[in-house]
């Protein structure tokens, strides 16, 4: 059984394959933390309570810590009683246990508010999921202002490291870590979604590495406002918590009425951050994706954005068709500009029918061009927002995020619908979906170019509900529209990579990671990416991003090989060599993209530690690696010869190499290792696109 009461030491024991998890009564009729580890060969052995003892000046450790009484932790949750009362008192009932699921039942009996905590243990993934609901029992409305999903403790130790992903526009998900101290460090979002500055993820650990050392790790599954607080007191167990975020928060809990907080998904690997990434990623594509195109393999796409910007028409449409085609892309994607009056982004957002001058007899024409090219057809849009300029806004001015008497700030030149109003999610639902119904589109970017500045909603008494209220609406929106209309492939996109967590991921079918598409910069990006988040669902593309000859075609490419791929260059121009080069690489990463989109990921060499961004993948049946690998110009790594060792093979096999058709073991692979040729002639300037290299191997059991 994953899930285990001891009666005698009044403890759960929550065991998963290798980790375990554990806490308790203690005499106080509180419940505390014991125990977050690697797996005890002996039940017997778990710690209990017996010898935990009360601070006399604060209380800590509670599993599920409360605004009240002498808590001096971040507390989960904070409410004001109708009465005024801002004091909760949970008192412990009892507990149910159902395969994996385990329930904790807490009552605030006076205000006749309930609580349960939920532990889901999966058991084959080293993971648990917790989350907590609240119901009204009482006659009179009770308002939420502070609502966590969870707690943790780590004992006390000076030598913990914090990994977090940080970031701006075009520089998202960067790696960042940093020694935890005493006091608190927040990570949170307050701009109504995920947010390029900080990622719901949190990784503290003792001194690992990729391969080994001890990692307390969690994700919280939530795409707007969120916070994560780490709290360090001398002496004491370090407590982190995640939830939303209490700034601009209130919800009134009306009678009969429940409320359940983000999921977290949590876990601890023994062996270092490669293990984590791994538990991770194979629980994202088997258990979080939308089972309609989990296992399904990533086609490479077509963005026609660069090429054409707003200028989109149906005949030059046709005419990268026909170049993107002959590549072998496999859906093309007509961008902004198809819609409305939209000739630039000041205008036409909100309007979501055919720009009758640009496609004179709609979209189905070039639908059927793509099809008869054997490529799927696919559409841009962003249906949270409104430009001022539009025929929706001259009709509902009263749908916009805003305050009464002032100023309603644009962003991009456009304004935020109210998506908690249900008026505003029926229209974008029935919006979409007509879309959909009417024409064969198999492919939407869902793009969403602002955050939240007048998170105003005059005619509701409740206004701060609106930020959760507006995820919901999302939420269902996208549920809706993936049963309805399964066979699509929806891209989350925020601005680049705004809005990327595990709770959109249940009906995103993949992200859109950054508007930055340098090839080098993107290493960085999708290092960190690749932390937390599958290689399968990051999106990876080729553009002309600071021109077309700044790097290596291959380097790009290989660059965009690490996820999956997409292609957003300007295709016109391009020479016929050019065209030959992309069809190549095109086709060799179809060869491998079952093996990086749904293998194991290894990540090798750090961009951000070397000059050298190496991934190894190894396939499902590990019957395949691929290596790729790039070489970026930093001081003297333009003589390096590097030997590199691979991990995962089998070591009494034999692997050929296909590039170099050498045979070797997997015992020389692992401990010996590749010598990979990077050499070249001594060139003074710094940024020479010939400074940057790559390679790709395919290397298969025989």
């Amino acid at each position: 059984m994953p899930i285990t009461y001891d009666e005698s030491k009044k403890i759960w024991v929550l065991e998963t394959n290798d980790t375990a998890y554990s806490f308790g009564i203690h005499q106080s009729g509180k419940i505390k933390h014991c125990y977050w580890g690697k797996k005890i060969s002996r039940f017997d052995d778990y710690p209990d309570l017996k010898s935990y003892r009360e601070n006399p000046w604060w209380d800590w450790n509670d599993e599920i810590p409360v605004r009240g009484g002498a808590n001096q932790t971040e507390p989960c949750l904070q409410v004001v009683y109708a009465d005024g009362v801002r004091d909760v008192t949970l008192n412990y009932q009892d507990y149910h246990i159902q395969d994996n699921l385990l329930s904790i039942h807490f009552t605030d009996e006076y205000y006749r508010l309930s609580l349960t905590s939920f532990y889901k243990v999966h058991e084959s993934y080293d993971l648990m999921e917790r989350s907590i609901q609240l119901e009204n029992h009482s006659d009179l409305p009770i308002t939420i202002v502070n609502f966590k999903s969870a707690s943790f403790y780590l004992p006390a130790s000076d030598v913990y490291t914090l990994t977090h992903l940080t970031g701006m526009w075009a520089h998202e998900t960067r790696l960042t870590k940093e020694p935890i101290t005493e006091g608190k460090k927040i990570l949170e979002s307050r701009v109504g979604r995920t947010s390029h500055f900080h990622n719901p993820f949190f990784a503290v650990d003792e001194k690992a590495t990729e391969d080994h050392g001890n990692v307390w790790f969690g994700q919280l599954a939530w795409s707007g406002n969120w916070k994560i607080a780490l709290n360090k007191k001398p002496y004491e167990q370090i407590q982190i918590s995640l939830g939303l975020n209490e700034w601009d928060f209130e919800y009134s809990l009306q009678p009969s009425a429940s409320l359940t907080s983000p999921v977290v998904l949590s876990g601890f690997s023994s062996n270092g951050f490669g293990e984590m990434s791994s538990r991770l990623h194979r629980f994202q594509i088997e258990q979080i994706l939308p089972k309609s195109n989990a296992h399904q393999l990533r086609k490479v796409l077509y963005n026609s954005w660069e090429a054409t910007a707003f200028n989109v028409n149906e005949e030059n449409q046709k005419a990268l068709a026909d170049k993107a085609a002959e590549i072998g892309v496999e859906i093309f994607v007509v961008d902004d500009g198809w819609f409305g009056e939209r000739s630039s982004d000041r205008s036409g957002l909100g309007d979501w029918h055919v720009n009758a001058q640009k496609f004179p007899r709609g979209l189905k024409p070039l639908i059927d061009y793509c099809k008869t090219k054997g490529m799927d057809f696919g559409l841009w849009i962003e249906p949270e927002m409104v430009n001022p300029d539009s025929q929706l806004y001259s009709q509902h001015p009263e749908w916009v995020l805003h305050f009464p008497n002032r100023p309603r700030t644009t962003g991009r030149n456009q304004l935020m619908l109210n998506l908690a109003r249900e008026d505003v999610k029926a229209f974008v639902l029935d919006t979409v979906d007509h879309l959909l119904s009417e024409n064969d589109i198999r492919f939407i970017k869902w793009d969403m170019n602002r955050p939240v500045f007048e998170a105003g909603w005059p005619e509701e008494a409740n206004q701060q509900k609106m930020w959760f209220d507006y995820i919901e609406n999302l939420y269902t929106i996208w549920d809706t529209l993936k049963t309805k209309h399964h066979d699509v492939i929806f891209e989350s996109c925020a601005g680049g990579g705004g809005r990327v967590d595990i709770g959109m991921m249940r009906y995103a079918d993949q992200f859109w990671t950054s508007d930055n598409t340098d090839p080098y910069d993107r290493q960085f990006i999708q290092e960190g990416f690749s932390l937390c988040y599958n290689p399968k669902v990051m999106m990876c593309w080729v553009t002309d991003w600071g021109g077309k000859n700044s790097y290596p075609m291959t380097y790009r490419f290989h660059a965009a090989m690490m996820g999956s791929m997409g292609i957003g260059a300007d295709l016109a121009g391009y020479s016929k060599e050019d065209l030959q080069t992309a069809k190549e690489l095109i086709n060799q990463y179809k060869q491998i993209r079952n093996t990086v989109q749904n293998g194991r990921l290894y990540r090798l060499m750090s961009p951000s530690q070397t000059s050298f961004s190496i991934n190894q993948y190894l396939s499902p049946d590990s019957t395949e690696s691929v290596l790729i690998c790039l070489k970026n110009p930093m001081p003297l790594s333009m003589f390096q010869v590097l030997r590199i060792k691979l991990k995962g093979l089998e070591e009494k096999s034999l692997y050929h190499i296909s590039q170099t058709d050498q045979i070797f073991s997997g015992s020389f692979l692992m401990n010996h290792g590749l010598d990979l040729d990077f050499r070249q002639e001594l060139d003074v300037k710094a940024k020479d696109a010939n400074h940057f290299k790559s390679q790709l191997l395919i290397i298969k059991k025989k």
